[in-house]
């Protein structure tokens, strides 16, 4: 019995713990990690397609759809919705996860850094305003 309660006990002091996502989201890291992408892509609510197409908007957003952008025929048929867990795979190798894209970028590889990226990327809606 005494080891059932401290079975109980425990659970309470680290449920906490294990309910907690492994790395919190830095949106100051990831706007720190955004100066990789901004050579060729913009955001915000003066962005334009430079480069790479703006990036406003992105997660919900099928791949190859922001108008005005020339894709290439790989991203366009690529059938790709972005979420976060999609963009994390492709962040770290765009051409190993869509062959035949336009986008020249070695990749980020540190999953922390990722979603980083990812938590200041999601502030911005369609309009390029923050939500």
């Amino acid at each position: 019995m005494l080891a059932l309660a401290r079975l109980a006990v425990l659970s309470v002091l680290f449920a906490p713990a294990l309910a907690a996502p492994a790395a919190a989201q830095d949106v100051a890291a990831g706007e720190r990690s955004w100066n990789k992408c901004r050579a060729c892509h913009q955001i915000g609510e003066t962005a334009k397609n430079i480069v790479g197409p703006q990036l406003n908007g992105l997660f919900g957003r099928t791949a190859g759809t922001v108008e005005g952008y020339s894709y290439s025929t790989a991203n366009k048929n690529s059938a790709i919705v972005w979420d976060e867990a999609v963009f994390a795979e492709y962040i770290k190798d765009p051409r190993a996860k869509i062959p035949g894209t336009k986008m020249v970028f070695a990749g980020i590889k540190n999953d922390k850094e990722i979603a980083d990226l990812t938590a200041f990327l999601k502030q911005f809606g369609n309009d390029g305003k923050k939500l």
